[in-house]
């Protein structure tokens, strides 16, 4: 994942930038902490991540 361009939401600023960053990667979307860009990454199916992301919209 060395090569990885990570994002941040548009309203990460909004809590202090204390949120998570994403990247594409083949076949699936990798996660991490913002505050911890060298620390575990999580990485899901592109089909999981868009499941997910609609289920936290609903919170």
């Amino acid at each position: 994942m060395s090569g990885a361009a990570w994002r941040k939401a548009t309203k990460s600023g909004e809590n202090g930038g204390a949120c998570v960053e994403v990247a594409d990667i083949t076949g699936a979307v990798a996660i991490r902490d913002s505050k911890d860009p060298d620390g575990p990454k999580l990485v899901i199916g592109h089909g999981d991540f868009w499941r997910f992301a609609a289920a936290l919209k609903k919170l």
